[in-house]
């Protein structure tokens, strides 16, 4: 795991206002990935604003962020939204905590602001191309790291496209984030599925390597029985971008997008910015009010930035992956800095 404090990355993107009156501690994923440029900008907000500064680990597995927060042991961290679903079951990553503990530690995590800005796809290289996504049978497959969200969103892309399961037919390949794209370009696999930003730096990178085609979900299968499920499954929520945006967002880079129609359609990874749930209220509340009010630096600050799906206005909950089989609440701070705003926020995240 990378160690790295964004404090000086902060100092640098913008110039400090005021002194900051906390510092918490965070964690998030590798650089390049929509939930670190997320944290690079909210620490950049916090310390512009004079709310807290941020001490970030990269690289994390946020598996182990979500518990760690749920402890009290870590302020912050980027939550796909599955991982409490799991937790407060003891299921999953989290079996070995047991239902009852997995049920105390879950209700001790609260959500400042959600994102979903992560739209699985399906890629390989040109030079040794998957001749039809629906066949798949005997595939080395990369789909994500050992464990955590990514892997069983990867493994439902999968079962999707090919009606196969990891080890049923294909081999799925895993590795922790930081070797994600040395796994890929060593030509140890046959295909990709990952849960991507766009524009994606991983995805850029990778083609860097030789030219790739990513594909989103045909129209049949995500409109399918199996489809709906995946997409209305716990740490899901839609992603629909018009595909002449995600083809411009790769413009210059030897990257291939294919639809079959005029958007590109998939399932996100729902996320929640998660703190635990005695954090201080006036804390969350600035932290929150300073989020809205940094909306444009968020949206402008990377090429990104327009496709984060972040919740900058009302939160019904139903769109953010919340407030059906995922019941999770947000922090009361973070509701009075909505509403301060303007905007409604759904009673089901109501603590």
């Amino acid at each position: 795991m990378l160690r790295n404090t964004i404090l000086s990355a902060a100092l640098v993107l913008a110039p400090l206002t005021a002194v900051a009156q906390t510092t918490l501690t965070a964690e998030t994923t590798t650089p390049g990935s929509t939930p670190h440029y997320i944290d690079s900008t909210l620490a950049a907000v916090l310390d512009s604003a004079g709310v807290a500064q941020m001490q970030i680990t990269e690289g994390a597995t946020l598996t182990n962020s979500v518990q760690a927060v749920a402890e009290g042991r870590l302020d912050m961290a980027p939550a796909p939204l599955i991982l409490p679903f799991l937790l407060s079951r003891g299921i999953g990553p989290y079996s070995g905590i047991g239902p009852e503990k997995g049920a105390e530690l879950a209700a001790n995590i609260r959500v400042l602001f959600f994102n979903a800005g992560s739209g699985q796809v399906f890629g390989y290289y040109n030079n040794n191309p998957v001749e039809d996504i629906r066949t798949l049978e005997g595939k080395r497959i990369w789909n994500g790291p050992p464990r955590g969200a990514a892997l069983t969103s990867g493994r439902a892309m999968v079962q999707l496209l090919s009606g196969l399961k990891d080890g049923e037919g294909y081999e799925g390949v895993q590795n922790p984030w930081p070797d994600t794209v040395s796994a890929i370009t060593g030509g140890s696999v046959d295909a990709w599925t990952i849960p991507e930003g766009l524009p994606s730096g991983r995805q850029i990178a990778i083609a860097a390597a030789g030219g790739t085609t990513l594909h989103d979900i045909p129209s049949d299968l995500l409109a399918s029985e199996l489809g709906q499920q995946i997409l209305n499954a716990p740490g899901h929520a839609p992603f629909s971008v018009p595909i002449e945006d995600y083809r411009a967002a790769y413009a210059g880079s030897d990257v291939t997008i294919v639809s079959d129609d005029d958007t590109f359609d998939s399932y996100a990874t729902a996320f929640g910015q998660v703190v635990p749930a005695g954090m201080d209220e006036d804390l969350a509340f600035k932290i929150v009010k300073a989020m809205l009010a940094g909306e444009e630096r968020f949206r402008t600050g990377s090429p990104r930035g327009p496709f984060l799906f972040m919740s900058f206005g009302d939160v019904d909950g139903v769109s953010q992956g919340a407030c059906g089989a995922v019941q999770i609440k947000m922090h009361p701070g973070a509701i009075r800095a909505f509403e301060e705003a303007g905007h409604t926020v759904a009673d089901c995240l109501r603590p």
